[in-house]
């Protein structure tokens, strides 16, 4: 954490901060060892201690890398991924259940993609699976438009927020913003096994 923190502070005052952000949520999406939510966190404790990096400024880069990165990843699924579903034998239990996904993400594509967003690993495996099923690219771009804009906006005004309440020691904003934002993340896993639990035990009394 004191390692992504020097790193912008080093470029917080020059427009290459700008493009750090944009680089490692654009990795972030496709490569989820890339610490992108943190960096978008951390560049929002920054801007709430003076007038570098501009917080629009950050929300912008952040909406705009992981936009790109989302679109990467779903077209290394649609290349790689789909050639492979295909070459799938009927009646396999692989192929039974790229035939659910597909269902599933053509029924709720949209509210799939604009959630997982808030889960790292989650957003990966999303993209991918609906570049390899061939969800509609323009679909995908609408939604992954509004997925990822929101994303940068709770990221940036959670560190902005996060660094007005610890004014005196930014290191502590980051942590107190990325704490929350691992606390939601599992909150949302938890509502979603939750959720699958309660259709299973629907269906087994069917």
């Amino acid at each position: 954490m004191d390692a992504l923190l020097d790193l912008l502070r080093g470029t917080v005052t020059s427009p290459w901060v700008y493009l750090v952000i944009f680089g490692l949520t654009a990795v972030d999406a496709f490569f989820p060892a890339v610490p992108g939510e943190a960096a978008v966190i951390t560049a929002g404790v920054l801007a709430a201690s003076g007038e570098h990096p501009r917080l629009t400024l950050v929300i912008v880069s952040a909406a705009i890398g992981a936009l790109v990165g989302d679109h990467i990843s779903y077209a290394i699924g649609r290349g790689g991924g789909a050639r492979r579903l295909a070459r799938l034998p009927d009646g396999s239990r692989r192929r039974a259940s790229s035939e659910w996904a597909r269902r599933a993400v053509d029924r709720r594509g949209g509210m799939i993609l604009t959630t997982s967003r808030y889960v790292p690993g989650g957003r990966t495996a999303v993209t991918l699976t609906m570049g390899a099923v061939r969800y509609p690219r323009r679909s995908f771009l609408l939604y992954d438009g509004i997925a990822t804009v929101s994303w940068a906006l709770y990221c940036g005004l959670l560190g902005y927020f996060g660094g007005l309440a610890f004014e005196r020691d930014p290191v502590k904003g980051v942590l107190a913003g990325v704490g929350i934002s691992v606390v939601v993340t599992f909150g949302l896993e938890g509502i979603r096994w939750l959720r699958r639990r309660a259709h299973r035990q629907a269906a087994s009394r069917h």
